[in-house]
């Protein structure tokens, strides 16, 4: 649906316009329609398309809304793919990554924004723009270099929330019992941090292409901007990689937890199986019943066997006790 229609002169808002409108606005000079849709249906893309003369492969793109973070140049416009990231509580207190999706058509003389699985629109972006008359006279390069900006603004909260979770399961992994839930925790966690890695992995190397050397013609000008979102970029790239290298760390830790735990199971199974193991043997050896034994006549035969089971029996718990496998 249609979620706004505005038109911009000299930086400055000039009205809220019908769609039937925008080629009367589009053709004055120094003047950009900025549209707005959330979800559209295929007639209303096909309405834009025609208003603004888009390509036909990006508008296909954008019908289908699951392509991967791109900018691609059309002769004098440019056609980019965000993703922006939203974290979403369920009823059952479980909480998950939604990858959404923002097509932005730019041109001389318009923008429009295509919403796609994401209910954050881009109030916020608008407002400031108008606030920013000066920056808005860089027409739709401000408002295109805006829109990626409030994109990438929303992964450093979800980044911040990665890193308090692995603090908190890293708190864990030290506590007994709690390996099976640790692996399950990080293995989430993991799963996440891959789904932001592939937002804003391309994203990057996209932004990387409107700044120095050859710039589209629509973002003249505009360089330090999207030179600042690079570097934004490029910081939550490097978190990404460390929480990855933590979480690997974090997960090997807990496997050797796991295997220290095992040890000392064997170890104390070991303990118990020697203690039983020498009555048995001493057991064993006279439960035979062989005529000839010279202490099967022995009077303090059987005392004097109990004894040294109890004797040999208490050394081997000392020892045990001493070296910590009991």
């Amino acid at each position: 649906m249609l979620i706004s229609c505005v038109a911009y002169q000299q930086g400055r808002k000039v009205a809220d316009i019908p769609i039937e409108d925008i080629s009367e606005y589009v053709s004055r000079p120094d003047c950009f329609v900025w549209v707005a849709l959330f979800e559209p249906s295929r007639e209303e893309l096909d309405e834009m398309a025609l208003e603004f003369s888009l390509h036909e492969l990006a508008v296909e793109d954008a019908r289908k809304g699951h392509q991967r973070p791109k900018i691609e140049e059309y002769g004098d416009s440019l056609f980019a793919v965000l993703q922006p990231v939203e974290k979403v509580k369920h009823d059952d207190g479980t909480e998950e990554l939604v990858i959404g999706e923002v097509d932005v058509f730019v041109g001389p003389n318009y923008v429009l924004s295509v919403r796609h699985r994401t209910q954050i629109g881009f109030g916020a972006v608008r407002t400031r723009a108008e606030r920013e008359p000066d920056l808005l006279r860089h027409g739709s390069a401000f408002v295109f270099y805006a829109l990626i900006d409030n994109v990438v603004d929303r992964y450093f909260p979800v980044l911040d929330d990665l890193e308090t979770e692995l603090e908190k399961v890293e708190d864990q992994i030290f506590v007994k019992g709690n390996a099976r839930a640790n692996i399950e925790a990080l293995y989430g966690l993991k799963r996440r941090l891959m789904q932001l890695k592939h937002a804003v992995d391309p994203m990057m190397e996209a932004t990387g292409k409107l700044y120095g050397g050859r710039v589209p013609q629509i973002c003249m000008g505009m360089g330090e901007y999207f030179r600042d979102v690079y570097d934004h970029l490029h910081r939550i790239h490097a978190s990404i990689e460390g929480i990855r290298d933590m979480v690997a760390t974090a997960i090997q830790v807990n496997l050797g937890m796991i295997s220290l735990a095992d040890n000392e199971v064997t170890k104390r199974l070991a303990a118990w199986g020697a203690l039983i193991t020498v009555p048995t043997l001493i057991a064993g050896i006279y439960g035979m019943n062989f005529e000839h034994m010279p202490e099967l006549k022995f009077v303090f035969g059987y005392p004097i066997a109990i004894g040294v089971m109890v004797v040999v029996d208490l050394l081997l718990f000392w020892r045990f006790r001493a070296v910590k496998w009991i």
